[in-house]
């Protein structure tokens, strides 16, 4: 499959709260977004982790 399920972990507190979906052959770097953090209370980035 082309489509992997991938964790997405804080980048201040180091939780993993999020999960999503990226297409492996096209891209091939880590995905890095700006979301939520429950434990932070803030928006902080959130980087893809194994």
């Amino acid at each position: 499959m082309p489509r992997e399920i991938v964790t997405m972990q804080c980048g201040e507190c180091k939780e993993r709260n999020y999960s999503t979906t990226k297409n492996r052959k096209t891209t091939t770097d880590r995905l890095e977004f700006k979301k939520f953090c429950r434990r932070c209370r803030k928006h902080t980035p959130h980087k893809e982790v194994k």
